[in-house]
């Protein structure tokens, strides 16, 4: 069994190494016990997954966190939480956020500034700063090193605005923030001007980006960490979408030539025990 500080310990390390790593998305303890199985180092959960998996358009902080409880019980591996605005708009009320994560097992979350109000969908810069300032200090006062990740949400709510995108990561750097985001970055010169402009870890995300880069690319680029966010839940939706529309409109069955064998499935959930 592996202790909550050496999982937040071994998350930092991967961090400081030379390049990149990928962290990739489960959404469920059955998605985080075959990740695990195939060598990955650390898990980040999946709002977007979670809500496809329920579903619903969107979730609760609440659902994120039990949601994050089963993925930590899972395996032995670190796992970051995608919390998104962390459900509060003050900022020490969204701060709580952090310490809640941290006692589900989390060794890593996120903040973003996001409002998830459509009409004013970016937080004001003054806002979105003391919201990253009191998650760091909850984040500080944890008993493990925590790793923080800060988000400018810029790219995914129509305000391609490459400037204020990073201003807001360098004042959440300057903040305290452990690991830098901007979701939404589609091409390579694009990810190296924002990443060349801070000097903490970015984390990537592949979801909304030119689906030809790869993890060497990303690396020389700068990028520190890969993730794909609700990509693979949604590959996995339009699989069983085409598997449906098969039956529906052919009243056929072809895609059982493609299931993933039982036995494959059942030796990699056997591999990968509870910690």
């Amino acid at each position: 069994m592996t202790s909550q500080l050496d999982k937040a310990t071994a998350f930092r390390a991967l961090h400081e190494r030379p390049g990149a790593f990928i962290i990739p998305n489960p959404w469920d303890a059955g998605t985080a016990k075959l990740l695990a199985a195939m060598g990955f180092e650390a898990l980040a959960t999946t709002s977007l997954g979670v809500a496809n998996m329920l579903g619903a358009s969107r979730v609760s902080l609440d659902v994120i966190l039990d949601n994050a409880r089963a993925i930590v019980a899972a395996t032995d591996l670190p796992v970051s939480v995608d919390l998104e605005n962390c459900g509060a708009d003050e900022p020490k009320r969204a701060a709580e956020a952090i310490r809640r994560a941290a006692e589900v097992g989390a060794v890593g979350g996120s903040i973003e500034d996001f409002s998830g109000d459509r009409d004013r969908p970016i937080y004001d810069f003054s806002h979105a700063v003391e919201r990253v300032q009191a998650a760091v200090e909850a984040a500080r006062a944890l008993p493990i090193p925590f790793t923080l990740t800060a988000r400018a949400e810029n790219f995914l709510h129509g305000r391609k605005d490459i400037d204020d995108t990073i201003r807001r990561l360098q004042a959440f750097e300057a903040a305290g923030a452990d690991v830098l985001y901007a979701p939404g970055l589609y091409d390579l010169a694009t990810i190296r001007t924002v990443v060349s402009s801070i000097g903490k870890p970015f984390n990537h995300v592949m979801g909304f980006a030119d689906p030809t880069l790869t993890v060497g690319q990303l690396s020389a680029a700068g990028v520190k960490r890969i993730s794909v966010g609700g990509a693979m839940s949604r590959y996995a939706l339009a699989a069983f979408l085409n598997c449906a529309r098969e039956m529906k409109d052919k009243g056929s069955f072809t895609y059982v030539r493609e299931m993933a064998p039982v036995g494959e499935l059942r030796a990699a959930f056997a591999a990968v025990s509870p910690p």
